[in-house]
């Protein structure tokens, strides 16, 4: 495998010209959609942005810095732009500034709704005109919301973005932050510890990675807008099902945006042909196969190798586990669910049992762990260096400011 050599600096360098770009460009879409109507001229008006935003991160070879911005800016913002071009999404708001613009557009954070408290009475007319509107809205586990789930079968969290808001402190981001850093020494004695145990440390490395990096991102649009963010992850270890993992706990950021850009569009077009009771079963396949592909060019952005495709086959494989489950479901009409004492584990131990099989390989292929690795010690001795200079510095300076004042002269003393 062969990586463009570069040097820290060359690719800090890099990675301010490409966000600088980026911020041209999302001013030029903001200021474009004051003026150019929404639907096909708005579209072809966004096209050259969405196509620069792809080529961006091939200026990146960094592990960390490219698959950063990779997953920012040609997942997140591309899709978010396009929901602009038809006046969807959270960049269609006509009230948002250009900084609450270009903040949404750039991190991996939406805006959460908070809407008035409701009366019972008030609730039950809204729920009742909901599913009016939508015959068929989903739980979080997947089940028609107008049927009560079973008796002795609570709902979790029903909604993540009220009772996930404010519950993850700041220790246990602390906690993670520090397994993480834990995982560097640990690859060193790779060679001597069992390949299962490898593969575990792997997924946890990838769930508190993407964790920690959102919830950066979101807190520092938090500090420097004042928005307030929904959720990232809502403990994706608990999930019940393969549809509620997915849909409901893992990376809920990069979920919305396939919802609103894949799963809603496919849904109208594939209802008018099979009808709505059905129709979600080709939306979500379509969902899997286009997340599939986004993370296929995410891998060749941070590995430049051409896919083999295994990223493809586990999304497929989930896809179609999903789309069963969502048919089982409605064959039975809830009147029977496993127990989460089962459903739990099994659910858990099907993404780690196929993502051992398919996904982790095409990571350990790209040496995404070895070249992050190699990232950190580098940008270690350079904050060593950068630290060991400023000391340096100040003992210099106050040496100086001694000595001057060893020579100015003493009144009294000869």
């Amino acid at each position: 495998m062969h990586y463009p050599s570069y040097t820290l600096e060359r690719e800090i360098s890099n990675f301010i010209k490409v966000w600088i770009s980026v911020v041209v460009s999302l001013c030029y879409c903001y200021f474009s959609a004051k003026f150019i109507p929404k639907g096909m001229p708005r579209l072809f008006s966004i096209i050259p942005i969405v196509s620069l935003f792809f080529a961006l991160p091939l200026k990146l070879h960094s592990a960390n810095l490219c698959g950063s911005t990779a997953f920012i800016i040609a997942w997140l913002s591309n899709f978010k732009l396009l929901l602009l071009a038809f006046g969807k999404g959270p960049l269609s708001e006509p009230s948002l500034s250009l900084p609450h613009f270009t903040a949404i557009a750039c991190f991996p954070i939406r805006i959460q709704q908070n809407p008035p408290p409701k009366s019972h009475a008030n609730l039950e007319n809204s729920l009742t005109s909901q599913n009016r509107d939508n015959p068929y809205p989903l739980d979080q586990d997947g089940h028609h919301s107008q049927n009560p789930p079973p008796k002795g079968h609570n709902r979790e969290n029903p909604n993540p973005r009220i009772t996930q808001n404010g519950n993850t402190s700041i220790w246990s981001y602390a906690i993670k932050v520090v397994f993480l850093a834990l995982f560097w020494p640990f690859y060193e004695y790779s060679d001597h510890i069992h390949p299962n145990v490898m593969w575990v440390s792997y997924c946890f490395h990838i769930y508190f990675t993407l964790e920690i990096l959102l919830a950066t991102a979101a807190a520092a649009a938090q500090g420097l807008f004042g928005l307030e963010l929904e959720p990232q992850f809502d403990k994706p270890h608990l999930s019940t099902s393969v549809q509620n993992f997915w849909g409901r706990r893992w990376n809920l950021v990069a979920s919305r945006s396939l919802r609103s850009t894949v799963y809603e569009p496919t849904l109208c077009i594939w209802a008018q042909v099979i009808g709505r009771k059905w129709a979600s079963l080709p939306a979500v396949m379509s969902t899997f196969v286009v997340s599939a592909l986004m993370h296929e060019i995410l891998f060749y952005y941070m590995g430049r190798l051409w896919p083999t495709w295994e990223v493809t086959r586990f999304f497929l494989l989930h896809g179609a586990c999903v789309v069963a489950e969502i048919w089982i479901k409605k064959l039975v009409k809830d009147r029977w669910r496993l127990p989460r004492l089962i459903s739990t584990p099994m659910s858990v131990g099907f993404v780690m049992v196929t993502g051992f099989w398919l996904f982790i390989p095409q990571l350990l292929r790209c040496k995404i762990y070895v070249r992050a690795s190699e990232e950190y010690a580098v940008l270690g001795a350079c904050v060593k260096d950068i630290v060991a200079g400023v000391v340096k510095s100040i003992v210099s300076v106050y040496s100086l400011i001694g000595m001057g004042i060893k020579d100015l002269p003493i009144p009294g003393v000869q």
